[in-house]
């Protein structure tokens, strides 16, 4: 059985804890080990792995640490040259070949963010479940079967974004970023729609903006959309 831990979500800091009751995971490590540590109750020996999506500090900003206390980091190639660590626990990983850490089989994939070379990934356990890691994008080209867990960014709402523009709260060249770099709540609403939802058990939102979403409205859209369980990272 999945179990999924927020360590941090967001433009401060994004991590996030997985396991199969076999083989625990970090996703992510853009808040310092130290940090993760700490909310792991120090129980850091037994990390098989950290996924790490792109070179932005709030995705890596751990990475020298997480290295240095002999966990492999995988990533794409361009992830790996973009954030100049240089440590034989750096795993450059190739879209849409897949890799095994301890129970888990990994699938990296592309997607769409303001970046060198992007990565979402899809972990399977041996039980078959499969859970989908997916932030800092605005769009994603693939479709999934049978997926039981996702972790999705949802960062802003059109219709708040707008509404902060046109109040003056919200700067017109902060839109054009996100459009081009961020999953809106509308397009997280099509993917959804155009997935196999049949087996889900749980669905995470991750990164939300904190000034252009609304975590209850949210939460709420998309539990009435799939009539799934929906949590807020």
């Amino acid at each position: 059985m999945i179990e999924i831990k927020t360590l941090a979500s967001g433009s401060k800091g994004n991590c996030y804890h997985i396991t199969d009751g076999s083989t625990p995971l970090l996703l992510e490590c853009g808040i310092p080990f130290k940090s993760i540590r700490r909310a792991l109750n120090f129980e850091t020996s037994n990390l098989a792995g950290c996924l790490v999506t792109h070179e932005h500090k709030d995705h890596c900003a751990g990475l020298k640490d997480v290295t240095r206390s002999g966990i492999d980091c995988y990533m794409s190639p361009g992830t790996a040259e973009a954030v100049g660590v240089s440590n034989h626990r750096i795993k450059k990983v190739k879209s849409k070949q897949q890799f095994e850490i301890g129970t888990w089989t990994v699938l990296p994939f592309d997607v769409q963010h303001d970046v060198s070379e992007p990565y979402g990934f899809l972990l399977v356990n041996k039980v078959g479940e499969k859970l989908l890691f997916a932030t800092d994008t605005y769009y994603i080209r693939y479709k999934f079967k049978g997926l039981t867990h996702l972790l999705i960014e949802c960062n802003y709402s059109m219709d708040i974004l707008n509404n902060n523009i046109e109040n003056g709260h919200t700067h017109i060249g902060m839109k054009n970023r996100l459009i081009k770099s961020h999953f809106s709540l509308e397009n997280v609403k099509e993917f959804l729609l155009a997935n196999d939802l049949s087996k889900v058990q749980e669905i995470h939102l991750l990164h939300l903006s904190d000034a252009n979403s609304n975590e209850a409205f949210f939460k709420r859209e998309i539990q009435e959309l799939t009539g799934k369980v929906v949590y807020i990272a």
